[in-house]
């Protein structure tokens, strides 16, 4: 009796231990099949191409005659060769995260930059031009490249990529890749704000409804060369960058609230004109990416992010410092960005960069993934 009961026990933990291995054979294969799925999952969105201003040009301002640049340092510095690269950050910019994010690559590279070709770009690539907005008169200000002429860089890159990949192959790529726009700000404080060619022609509401129109025109554009998603920018909290505050010494360099609510009504205009566009066009899928309540929350409540500073930028003074302003030689440039929002007056730091890009990939990204 006692010898039978031995041999129950042992005969029961022989079972149960092979069955707990098994158990663990099941889970290990579900868990290596998982793994396997992240790139297919990723797939959905092969490549990130990328349109607009300063906001998202990774250097393609160093290709051209204009005093708009950043490849040197302290751009750069936090970058991962501690290289300037054109982008007007100490690091990455919010384009790169989001196709990281993708599982893309982590960067997105300049059109316009020798060193990649359309091996590079068919996975990812931006025309996007540093001080340019939707309005030609925008870009003639500081000489950099038309919004209109960042279509026809795309048109070029089309062709590239159909002697790349063949026709069939490079059209499935174009509607399955996510197209991402964002621009504006310079149209209001680079160009209406400071000249008064555009502010004697149109009352401020009627100039934001100029701007929303051509961005309709681009994505119509867009969609008939075959695009099917795409992404674009509303306007942040304008009123809250650095430069701007510094000129409203009057008001203790407080945000100036005018401009923030004149990037709260264009953002309200766009959203109205992304939902027409979806409705319009058939088989797009349009999404709005609105960096207003993110950006604000963070300047309103820095130390929740582990912000020390809002007011200012990092580089220099931190008060009107940007391109050649902010240079190697200004001895007041911060040792440590992560602690501020901005990097120069105009532009945010990386950790910023990070964070909005972070945000929007959940929220109205995540139709895309």
């Amino acid at each position: 009796m006692e010898i039978g009961l031995i041999f129950m026990c042992k005969t029961y933990k022989f079972w149960n231990d092979n069955f707990n291995m098994a158990i663990k054979a099941v889970m290990l294969l579900i868990f290596f099949y998982l793994l396997a799925e992240i790139p297919e999952i990723s797939a959905m969105v092969p490549a990130v191409i990328v349109f607009g201003d300063s906001t998202v040009d990774p250097g393609n301002n160093n290709q051209i005659s204009t005093v708009l640049k950043s490849n040197f340092a302290p751009y750069g510095r936090d970058y991962f060769d501690g290289q300037p690269t054109g982008r007007f950050s100490n690091g990455r910019i919010a384009t790169d995260f989001i196709s990281e994010a993708f599982g893309i690559k982590p960067t997105i590279p300049a059109y316009l930059d020798p060193k990649y070709d359309i091996r590079d770009f068919a996975s990812g690539v931006s025309f996007a031009s540093a001080g340019t907005g939707y309005d030609n008169a925008t870009s003639d200000v500081l000489s950099v490249i038309p919004f209109w002429k960042e279509m026809e860089y795309y048109k070029e890159y089309q062709s590239k990529l159909r002697g790349y990949l063949g026709n069939d192959k490079a059209n499935q790529l174009l509607s399955e890749s996510l197209h991402l726009l964002s621009i504006g700000t310079n149209d209001f404080l680079e160009n209406y704000y400071t000249f008064p060619t555009r502010s004697s022609q149109y009352p401020v509401e009627k100039y934001e409804d100029f701007l929303i129109g051509i961005a309709s025109n681009f994505i119509r554009e867009l969609y008939k060369l075959g695009a099917r998603k795409i992404a674009i920018g509303g306007l942040p909290p304008m009123g809250c960058l650095p430069l701007e505050r510094t000129t409203n010494i009057m008001h203790g360099s407080a945000c100036i609230e005018d401009y923030n609510n004149v990037a709260k009504d264009f953002n309200v205009k766009l959203q109205g004109t992304v939902a027409e566009l979806n409705q319009e066009l058939h088989g797009i899928q349009i999404v709005m990416t609105n960096p207003y309540d993110k950006l604000l929350e963070m300047i309103q409540n820095p130390s929740l992010f582990g912000f020390e500073n809002v007011e200012t930028a990092c580089c220099g003074t931190g008060y009107f410092e940007m391109s050649y302003l902010c240079d190697r030689m200004n001895p007041f440039t911060c040792s440590d960005a992560n602690k501020y929002i901005f990097w120069d007056s105009f532009h945010p730091t990386e950790k910023t960069n990070f964070i909005m890009a972070d945000h929007v990939v959940k929220t109205t990204l995540a139709v895309f993934r």
